[in-house]
């Protein structure tokens, strides 16, 4: 066993937003190290735009020798969001791991975010991200062992204009987690929020024409970031706002992150790390 492939035997995962992108790459590396997992996400049919879907993410996993459950899940409602648990913790009799993934996404100057839009950030980020963590913790509690991993870019006094109100929205998420971590470290759960340091192909970077694939890295590098993490006694490794790379470094010893971009080498000019 290595941090990048720690023994996820007996262990759930429950991961919101996994029909496609990091989300179902996850839930597949979750499988590829030993893990049951429920997918808990809208999709239950791919199509052209949105590719992908909870069932064909299952049977990925599946394809792993690892037990799936796909649940149809809309994070904005609480009733979804409790059911998906309960199923979960019926299905498979408890939850380790809960990754909130889902997002929305809208980038425009707040005169240009009508107030429906910003109401889908907040419910779908910040919002599904503690209904995901409060249903999710008294299992972990009980059992004294749990990870909770959301996805924000860490908290900063840079002003982001274009993207105010998804910042709100995003940052939530590392104000809950960061607070949480120290309201259950007792109870060895853990709570840390990740990001990527720079562009990760997925839906969202094609569908919103961020740059092109030359810039952009694979889902891996999160996978390898979150499994590094999950490799840590929670106690131990908890509160903290991460990036990829640095997770890396810290818990895995890399310093070499070529082997992660799309296109097999670093873009000419990659201005957008650190400015995304």
């Amino acid at each position: 066993m290595s941090v990048l492939h720690p023994n996820l035997k007996g262990r759930v995962a429950f991961i919101t937003g996994g029909s496609r992108g990091i989300g179902k790459a996850l839930a597949i590396r979750l499988a590829r190290e030993g893990a049951d997992v429920a997918i808990a996400a809208k999709s239950v049919s791919s199509t052209e735009k949105l590719p992908g879907s909870i069932h064909e993410t299952a049977e990925a996993i599946r394809a792993e020798g690892r037990r799936a459950l796909p649940i149809v899940c809309d994070v904005r409602h609480e009733a979804s969001v409790e059911s998906a648990v309960n199923q979960t913790a019926d299905t498979f009799g408890r939850i380790d791991i809960a990754i909130h993934n889902a997002g929305a996404l809208w980038w425009q100057n707040v005169v240009d975010t009508p107030p429906k839009r910003f109401d889908l950030m907040m419910a779908v980020n910040v919002r599904a991200a503690y209904l995901t963590a409060y249903y999710a913790l008294p299992l972990m509690r009980r059992q004294r062992w749990g990870h909770l991993l959301g996805f924000t870019p860490r908290i900063s006094a840079k002003a982001m204009p274009g993207k105010a109100a998804y910042m709100a929205s995003k940052l939530g998420i590392a104000h809950l987690y960061r607070g949480l971590a120290e309201e259950v470290r007792q109870d060895n759960v853990a709570a840390n929020v990740l990001w990527p340091r720079t562009i990760i192909e997925s839906q969202a970077s094609i569908n919103w024409n961020m740059l092109d694939r030359s810039h952009w890295r694979t889902p891996g590098i999160v996978c390898d970031a979150a499994m590094a993490i999950f490799a840590q006694e929670p106690a131990a490794y908890s509160g903290h706002q991460l990036i990829d790379e640095e997770v890396l470094t810290e818990l895995a010893g890399l310093t070499n992150f070529d082997g992660y971009w799309c296109e097999g080498r670093p873009p000419a000019n990659p201005s957008h790390i650190d400015n995304w």
